[in-house]
Formats: C-alpha cells, structure tokens, sequence
C-alpha cells in the first residue's frame, strides 16, 4: 500500500511541474487584446526593407518605397542609403499605430566602416503605410 500512495505522489508531483512549467509558456501564445490586424504585416514590411538595407539591395529596398517617399527622397538620397559599409545590422523595436493603416517602428541602424574597426549606433525610425490590399510600403526612411 505505501509504494502505491508514493507512486501517486510523484505522478501528482509530475502533473504539477508539467502544469506549472508550461503554463508560462501557453500564456505566450495568446493573441494581444487591442492588437490591430495589420501590425504583423507592417512589422514584416519594415523587416524587409532593412534586409535590403542591410544587403545593399537598392531594386527591392527602392520598391517597397511608397510614392511619397520616393518624391521626398531624391534618387542619390535613396543610392545613399543603401550603400553600405562593410558591416551593418539593426534592431526593430515595438511599433506604435499612428492612425488606422500607418505604425511607426524605433530602429537602430548598426555599422562599421571597415572591418574590425568601432561599430556605430545610428537610432531613428520607420514609417510604414497601408496602400491597400494589405500591400505595406516604407514613407519614410530611417
């Protein structure tokens, strides 16, 4: 009889760790009340374009540009930009919704200029616009 009460005790002991470490976990799951539909798009969409950054693609960076940002940003503005050093990364913080269809994501644009040499921290931000069809483009350049 005792070993039968033990063997309980440990599966009780057993069901209550699984329980008590997994339900951090589960809690990570659920969807963000207030969260709008479109932010893991705009997210995406700020992502894209600071790989292309990040890889001195110019042909896809310039074409998720919006209209505007294009008339703002003159073509040797934008071939500036993405003209890269030898070493870049950056970090996309949480975006804000500014109005419905356009958020703004804090980012930092690391670089160096030649390898081995001090990396720079340049912070700024991303505006990124709804044109439609859930098609997101970059208004504003960081």
């Amino acid at each position: 009889m005792p070993l039968r009460k033990s063997w309980r005790l440990v599966v009780g002991l057993l069901i209550l760790c699984l329980t008590l470490f997994l339900s951090p976990l589960a809690a990570k799951v659920r969807p963000i009340p207030g969260l709008d539909p479109g932010y893991v798009s705009a997210l995406a969409a700020a992502d894209h374009f600071l790989q292309a950054w990040q890889s001195g693609d110019l042909e896809n960076g310039t074409a998720l540009l919006s209209s505007h940002a294009k008339e703002v940003a003159t073509t040797d503005v934008v071939e500036k930009f993405f003209a890269n050093p030898v070493s870049s990364a950056y970090e996309i913080g949480r975006g804000k919704l500014l109005k419905r269809g356009r958020y703004e994501f804090p980012v930092v644009m690391v670089t160096e200029a030649a390898k081995n040499t001090r990396a720079y921290r340049h912070f700024s931000s991303i505006i990124v616009v709804n044109t439609g069809s859930n098609d997101w483009t970059v208004d504003k350049l960081p």
